[in-house]
């Protein structure tokens, strides 16, 4: 056999489809798999024949995934039966070798088989992967129950095949690969094209707001229907060599290579033209909001998951700049990583001894002049970033479940703090800022309680501020979340009134206390006659509805001065002092202050 040479193939498309069907199911060259070996062994038992094995028809050998009573783990496909199974897609039975004109002279001959019985391992798709076969060492004939039976084993290898190919790689419901297969097909590509340019791109077919929406009318198949829409009409413009993968609910995304990634503009143009028809779910029409998120790389330069990472970013880009298509930018990256750098960084800051820290803010009676308390305002020096705004990180945190433990943070730092004022005979009440996300934690007024119990504080100690966003978005949990607060006898306020619904009709029975007007409203207050208007109008409801009124952002004694004209119980702003470390604010304490006329700012 040594000087017997195959002829070369010719590679027709089918058989590269086929080829490619195999090499996608990733069986070839993987270690010994017991279900597929239980299969063999069955065979070989119900046929009453030493040799059994699962085959598989590569470019130029038969591969072994499965085999008993054989040492090889491959044979040359030249001159072997199975070749013939998998052209044929039907099972092929040999009942002597060595009487067979085409196989008297093969590789199994030589090994001493004279008999062999194969059926074909069909794809879905028609592809006949390979056979399911026994052989023997003697010459038989088989039944057409015996060639049915090892149909059937074809079958159960066949199942047993597309499961683990599914398990973690097939979308269930879309039937797509997800994007555990894309970025396996990614690192592929660049061990076989490194630093070919390449184009990652994603459809996003719906926004979050239009999914709930159509989840809570149609109920969850509308989602299937639609992912299903989106790949049947796509997958006609990119051809079979292009796959199309599920990489989120309603994400759907496929790489552009050469010469294909030139064809972009065309085919982004009728990508949008498809996704404009409607799909119908129980009869319902609906259309898909589509947008593109589009990633230029080299294979090899980007780390798969980086890719499909920039791919979503990008998209979410569009969404929000409401345009159709966005191409990724390194810029917009660079925030985006600076974002998650801050979300991963919080969690260290919030056991570190000297990243986080309170500054006090105070405010004063405008009638009497005396401090009537102090806003407790957090600040964070992030060890590589160096001091991160307020505005920057607590809009970020309050989105995950970290906002509960930032806020007992800044809740025990606070009463701490309040424990050493009152030591030194500072009884000065702390107002601590809490979000929509505590407001929603049903043990958060258990663990107000046990605070001030733990540093022995009256309720009276301080105060908690929240937003008038938050107020109106959960209106019935945080109404009752409130009246526990208000049980305990800590005093609430309503914190930046004014830019969000600003309506007195649910301030008529809220348990809270005291509004602070937003510091919008005061940057000009000494100059604009709407402002003014606007401002005397908030503080003669409020107090009407028995509110104490804060205004916040005073920075200016013409401001000062028109709030005390207008009634304005307190304020708060530069003009009386910026935020303070602890020391500071007992020192301001102390000192002599003045703020009721011109002469004295």
């Amino acid at each position: 056999m040594g000087s017997r040479r195959a002829p070369a193939l010719k590679t027709s498309k089918r058989e590269q489809a086929r080829l490619r069907a195999l090499r996608d199911l990733g069986l070839l060259d993987t270690p010994p798999s017991e279900a597929f070996d239980r299969i063999t062994r069955v065979a070989s038992r119900l046929f009453g024949l030493p040799i059994s094995a699962i085959s598989l028809t590569d470019v130029n050998r038969q591969w072994f995934k499965s085999r008993v009573g054989v040492e090889q783990q491959q044979i040359p496909r030249f001159k072997a039966p199975c070749d013939k199974v998998s052209a044929t897609g039907e099972p092929v039975v040999v009942s002597d070798l060595l009487a067979d004109q085409t196989y008297r002279d093969s590789p199994l001959a030589d090994a001493g088989v004279r008999f062999y019985a194969g059926a074909p391992l069909i794809t879905h798709e028609g592809f006949a992967l390979g056979s399911m076969c026994v052989l023997g060492r003697e010459p038989r004939t088989a039944t057409e129950a015996e060639v049915s039976l090892l149909r059937d084993l074809a079958e159960m290898v066949m199942d047993q095949i597309e499961l683990q190919h599914a398990l973690g790689r097939i979308d269930a419901v879309s039937g797509l690969p997800n994007r555990t297969q894309l970025v396996e097909d990614m690192e592929d590509l660049a061990r076989d094209h490194p630093k070919e340019e390449c184009m990652a791109v994603l459809i996003d077919l719906a926004d979050a707001h239009q999914l709930a929406d159509a989840r809570r009318v149609l109920g969850p198949a509308f989602l299937d229907n639609f992912v299903k829409f989106g790949g049947t009409a796509i997958r006609p413009l990119l051809g079979n060599d292009c796959k199309i993968y599920h990489v989120g609910t309603t994400e759907l995304a496929f790489l552009l290579r050469e010469p294909m990634r030139r064809q972009l503009p065309e085919i982004l143009m009728e990508i949008q033209s498809r996704l404009a028809d409607f799909v119908e779910s129980d009869g319902v029409p609906v259309s898909a909001h589509a947008v593109i998120g589009i990633v230029p790389f080299r294979l090899g330069d980007t780390a798969p998951r980086d890719v499909l990472r920039k791919a979503f970013g990008a998209a979410l880009d569009a969404r929000e700049a409401e345009v159709k298509v966005e191409i990724h930018s390194p810029a917009k990256d660079e925030q985006h990583h600076r974002r998650f750098k801050l979300l991963v960084g919080i969690r260290e800051a919030l056991i570190a001894p000297n990243q986080l820290s309170l500054v006090y803010q105070p405010r004063i009676d405008v009638r009497t002049g005396a401090c009537a308390g102090a806003e407790a305002l957090l600040r964070w020096y992030h060890p590589t970033l160096g001091n991160i705004p307020p505005g920057e990180f607590i809009p970020l945190i309050e989105q995950t479940a970290l906002a509960g433990e930032l806020t007992d943070w800044v809740m025990d730092a606070a009463l701490w703090q309040v424990t050493m004022w009152r030591g030194e005979g500072v009884t000065v009440p702390v107002s601590i800022n809490i979000s929509g996300a505590n407001l929603e934690e049903e043990d958060f007024v258990q663990r107000l309680k046990q605070g001030l119990e733990r540093h022995n504080l009256p309720p009276t100690a301080i105060q908690l501020e929240f937003t008038e966003s938050a107020l109106i978005r959960m209106r019935r949990r945080v109404f009752e979340r409130l009246k526990d607060i208000k049980a305990l006898g800590v005093t609430c306020a309503i914190d930046d009134f004014g830019t969000g619904y600003s309506s007195f009709s649910y301030l008529q029975n809220i348990p809270a206390d005291i509004i602070k007007i937003d510091r919008s409203f005061m940057a000009a207050i000494d100059s604009l006659e709407r402002d003014q208007i606007l401002v005397r109008a908030i503080i003669d409801m409020a107090h009407d509805l028995k509110y104490r009124v804060v205004a916040e952002g005073v920075e200016t004694q013409e401001a000062y001065d028109f709030l005390a004209e207008a009634g304005c119980d307190e304020v708060q702003g530069y003009h009386i002092s910026r935020p303070l470390t602890a020391n500071d604010f007992r020192d301001w304490l102390a000192a002599p202050r003045a703020f009721g006329s011109r002469s004295a700012a």
